[in-house]
């Protein structure tokens, strides 16, 4: 019976001892949490996507009550969201330009020879592993439309040639589809960016035209006829300078023989010049078999 009351006492006392410890330790240790940081993030969309450049919601409205970011760096949550956001902080909600992604290719497959018929998982990232894919054009889209699966906010669909089109109205600039696409046709830019180089190919003019019917030729007249220093040719490339946007205008595609340079409207039209080759195949254009 000793035994039992001993150990009885030592336990409480054990208990009594660690108890005291975990008080001093809380005490000690205790960060403070500003509680708006809850109710700011209860008003994010809680789509954790990045696109505001943090890891997610959470993060965000951590900085937002420390007054270290603004809240229209949020693009999912509208202009109406983020002005809830900013009543409840005091704070003015400044405007930003939105951001999109462009997509560098419009190699469909009426215009992108096709080399090899793929058969397997419908990927872009598998058919990549496999000689590249089954295009002529190594640089170009293949098609699969894995952009399209990992978009959450329904921006991208494939147009009847199986190439990506971007909703301007719906994308976030999250930058998923950056992420998945195996050749790096995506990249992130302001929806004032209008003037857009539609290709990645490097292959010399005759070659690259060969392999796709709409592809940069690397002529030089859409540099010859803007301003001075908008547009180069680097690597056999149009490369627009976007530091000019404000120099830039449809001038720059006119002459464009492929029509790889174009203008992009703010309501989705892509517009091309007066000299762009016009392309009315509706089928997959096969490539000429090597003599």
């Amino acid at each position: 019976m000793e035994i039992i009351v001993t150990a009885t006492g030592l336990m409480t006392a054990l208990g009594l001892m660690l108890g005291l410890l975990l008080a001093v330790a809380n005490r000690r240790l205790y960060v403070f949490e500003d509680p708006r940081i809850d109710q700011v993030e209860e008003l994010l969309p809680h789509a954790n996507c990045g696109a505001c450049g943090e890891a997610g919601c959470r993060p965000f409205a951590e900085k937002l009550v420390k007054g270290e970011i603004e809240p229209a760096r949020c693009t999912v949550n509208g202009r109406s969201g983020n002005q809830r956001i900013a009543e409840f902080l005091g704070v003015e909600l400044q405007t930003r330009e939105p951001w999109v992604a462009r997509l560098a290719c419009a190699g469909g497959g009426n215009v992108a020879a096709v080399r090899a018929f793929y058969r397997g998982l419908p990927s872009c990232r598998a058919a990549a592993l496999v000689s590249g894919g089954g295009r002529s054009c190594a640089w170009g889209c293949l098609g699969f439309g894995d952009c399209v699966s990992v978009c959450r906010f329904g921006a991208l669909s494939l147009n009847r040639q199986g190439l990506p089109v971007v909703s301007e109205e719906r994308c976030t600039a999250c930058g998923d589809c950056l992420s998945i696409c195996p050749k790096g046709l995506f990249s992130l830019h302001p929806v004032s960016h209008r003037l857009w180089v539609a290709c990645k190919n490097l292959d010399p003019g005759e070659q690259a035209e060969q392999q796709c019917e709409v592809a940069c030729t690397g002529c030089g007249r859409c540099a010859q006829d803007s301003p001075e220093g908008l547009i180069q040719i680097q690597d056999n490339l149009a490369v627009i300078d976007y530091a000019k946007n404000d120099l830039a205008s449809k001038v720059a595609i006119e002459r464009c023989p492929t029509g790889a340079i174009l203008w992009l409207e703010p309501d989705g039209t892509v517009v091309k010049g007066l000299k762009a080759r016009r392309v009315i195949r509706k089928g997959a254009k096969v490539a000429e078999p090597a003599l």
